[in-house]
């Protein structure tokens, strides 16, 4: 375990948000994940980084501040965490649950204050993470409320992640690099065309993406990663979309959405479950709007297990989140939210750029 969290912390200081000497780190986490931290605090010093500074969350932490807080505390965010976000140079989020449910029975309007006070820190992240004016890589801590989430041993589960993430390579660095070349071919190709159209089982959806960049998602931004991912025009997405896999928002989840699209806004939506917290999610700015379309890659990851950082990226899957656009990609929407849902494109499933079919059954056809 020593030896893989080594190479785990290796490959996310080296690789994903490649310190370099004088950087400033922020390292966002629970206080489960300190053996993966306390490596990636070695590996930060050794190459060079000014500034580590570490936020740890305990079990329960929001559940009480959202019980206690009154209206004033609400609209205070955190010092430490507004200055990391709008100076540092690099940003590592480990995720490490106590508990996924943990914010299912939150006061929505005491999070919803709370997340107006945060909106222009976001708004920020969203501009330096897009022009990478700050680098950030969201990555994953086993935890026994994660592995029993997946429906997973702790073993099974650790095996899952260090997989997905290429970590049983002898060089994991070089085992990315492989990936980015691969995902290369498809973003030149995607890129060399104006529309794309999704159709599948209970999937009709077109959207143009003239003026967007696809981009090839490699591992540095994400960890593990494999996808290639863009902003559609925002008023060009119309359809329908079936999204077979289970998603998860805001510790609620909802099954079998159906989403109809006219000019890029959400007029209708379905759910087999969660119906209810559909109905709360589209009450907010921006979210009745695609902030991205997106493929999924990774071949090691064939299971949903119920965390997005994996499901989007299973090898045959297609996703598109509603809410906030990427900068990066050219997209303009904005939202306080950016909520990924996903299909499966291996029964059948194809995908056609500027008419021309080049996807079907879960993969590329070059």
């Amino acid at each position: 375990m020593q030896s893989i969290l080594s190479k785990y912390a290796d490959l996310l200081v080296n690789y994903c948000v490649s310190i370099q000497k004088g950087d400033k780190l922020y390292i966002k986490s629970t206080i489960l994940a300190e053996p993966l931290i306390r490596e990636v605090y070695r590996a930060a010093v050794r190459a060079g980084a000014y500034q580590v500074e570490i936020d740890l969350d305990f079990a329960g932490k929001d559940r009480i501040f959202y019980e206690e807080a009154d209206e004033d505390q609400l609209k205070q965010v955190s010092p430490l965490y507004k200055l990391a976000m709008e100076t540092f140079d690099t940003y590592i989020y480990i995720r490490a649950p106590f508990n996924l449910n943990e914010g299912r029975n939150i006061d929505g309007a005491k999070a919803k204050i709370h997340s107006q006070a945060k909106a222009p820190i976001s708004k920020r992240y969203f501009e330096r993470t897009g022009t990478l004016e700050m680098r950030r890589n969201l990555c994953q801590y086993p935890t026994q409320a994660a592995a029993q989430n997946a429906g997973m041993s702790l073993e099974e589960y650790q095996n899952f992640i260090f997989t997905a993430c290429n970590l049983f390579h002898d060089d994991p660095k070089q085992a990315w690099l492989d990936v980015r070349k691969k995902q290369q071919k498809i973003v030149d190709v995607l890129n060399s065309r104006e529309t794309v159209k999704y159709k599948g089982e209970g999937i009709d959806i077109e959207f143009s993406t003239k003026g967007r960049t696809w981009i090839n998602s490699d591992g540095q931004t994400n960890m593990p990663s494999g996808e290639v991912y863009t902003s559609p025009v925002e008023d060009s997405v119309n359809g329908v979309i079936n999204f077979s896999f289970p998603g998860i928002y805001m510790g609620h989840e909802v099954e079998n959405v159906t989403l109809w699209v006219k000019d890029g806004f959400i007029e209708k939506w379905e759910a087999k479950r969660g119906k209810d917290f559909l109905d709360r999610i589209f009450k907010i700015d921006g979210a009745r709007r695609f902030g991205e379309a997106a493929i999924g890659t990774n071949y090691n990851i064939q299971q949903i297990t119920k965390n997005i950082l994996f499901d989007e990226k299973i090898g045959g899957s297609v996703h598109m989140a509603i809410g906030q656009s990427y900068k990066q990609c050219g997209g303009k929407n904005e939202s306080s939210i950016h909520w990924d849902m996903i299909s499966n494109m291996r029964n059948g499933g194809e995908i056609f750029a500027d008419n021309e079919k080049i996807y079907e059954n879960g993969a590329f056809l070059f």
